[in-house]
């Protein structure tokens, strides 16, 4: 299938983009957050954004393969430092990405996708994307790696799960990668920028995640690190980021939206 490369001349010219120090495009590579993850070690890089036409060591949560058939997908890092955060305000980094990519989607795109917590964006109940944020170094300015994995121009066949979709599957009015990264780009960066300005209070991306999150209000299976599961209704969001489960709040962990929802 012919499929278009990211313009990169365009995609450096587009509004929005001024707090970035580096945006780079490579045809390949292993994996983007594992480059930038590597980059972190020169205390001097910041603001900087990877992207790849193929990513054929992708990884996902809990290491899980993430494979992107060249040119179809977006394989997007961002790697940013968070000087005098709290460390325990880190969790905050990869929603503030969800949300960025769920609302530059409704503009660029023209879809309305949603996210299922912590880490996935989901369109029509379906996984668009996922989210993956990595510490790369800490100490009073931490840098953190978040990578965006995203189905762009996918067939079926293609699909990397039964319960996944792509956004030329979903009819996007765009899929544009250049115009969408563009747009990506932005909007975190419209975002980080409000978040290290209010000095990383997370009120205001506490309630965006709410409104943006389809896990809450629905029945949930919560897989948790050591093997214990809980089941019940997901009924919020609270100010650090954890999931409500039956009045149980959830950290990490794999969840499931049940009755035939993903």
């Amino acid at each position: 299938m012919n499929r278009a490369p990211i313009d990169v001349p365009r995609l450096r010219s587009s509004q929005g983009l001024s707090f970035y120090d580096r945006v780079d495009v490579v045809e390949s590579t292993g994996s983007t957050n594992a480059d930038l993850v590597a980059r972190a070690a020169d205390p001097s890089v910041d603001r900087q954004a990877l992207l790849a036409e193929e990513q054929v060591s992708g990884r996902g949560r809990h290491a899980r393969a993430w494979v992107s058939p060249p040119r179809a997908q977006i394989s997007l890092s961002i790697l940013v430092r968070l000087p005098g955060i709290d460390p325990g305000a880190l969790g905050w980094l990869p929603l503030l990405t969800g949300i960025a990519v769920v609302d530059a989607l409704r503009g660029a795109a023209g879809v309305a996708p949603d996210l299922k917590w912590p880490n996935d964006v989901l369109l029509d109940g379906r996984k668009l994307a996922g989210i993956l944020a990595e510490v790369a170094a800490t100490g009073i300015a931490p840098a953190v790696v978040v990578g965006i994995g995203m189905n762009v121009d996918l067939d079926e066949s293609e699909l990397p799960v039964a319960h996944a979709t792509s956004l030329s599957l979903a009819g996007a009015r765009s899929i544009d990668r250049t115009a969408l990264v563009a747009a990506i780009l932005a909007e975190f960066a419209r975002r980080f920028t409000a978040w290290e300005r209010s000095g990383w209070d997370s009120a205001e991306l506490a309630t965006a995640y709410r409104e943006r999150c389809a896990t809450i209000g629905v029945d949930v299976r919560a897989e948790l690190p050591g093997g214990k599961v809980i089941t019940g209704v997901a009924t919020g969001i609270d100010d650090t980021g954890r999931l409500l489960i039956g009045g149980e709040a959830v950290s990490a962990g794999d969840v499931s939206h049940l009755r035939g929802q993903y």
